[in-house]
């Protein structure tokens, strides 16, 4: 359903383990809002929801909540490191559009609920 890779998976292991907190998983999921309609969300969960996909990916348990899981079907969660920092980036092939920033996108089947910059 998600790709993650190695350097994701590493990434959150390490983030995982600062956090000193036994069962965490990996919630992705996606909300309204942002100049585009929809904005991509990611923290740990210690809970699974009666409705959650649930997913290992390399031994890490990673949850998607119902409505979530169409718009975030096949997108590819990457961590770049360069020489400004590093940071989590998401390839969603589902997307038609997104904003100037980045932070937001849409879908054909999902708008959202866009918001002004």
């Amino acid at each position: 359903m998600i790709t993650l890779t190695d350097a994701a998976v590493s990434q959150i292991k390490d983030m995982m383990e600062a956090e000193e907190e036994q069962g965490l998983m990996l919630r992705v999921g996606v909300k309204g809002g942002g100049c585009s309609g929809l904005s991509y969300g990611m923290g740990f969960d210690t809970e699974q929801n009666e409705d959650d996909t649930k997913l290992d990916i390399n031994g890490l348990t990673v949850l998607i909540d119902k409505e979530s899981a169409p718009i975030v079907k096949d997108i590819v969660i990457d961590y770049k490191q360069n020489m400004m920092g590093g940071g989590f980036t998401i390839d969603n092939p589902n997307a038609i559009a997104s904003c100037g920033c980045g932070s937001s996108f849409r879908t054909a089947a999902h708008a959202g609920t866009p918001e002004e910059c």
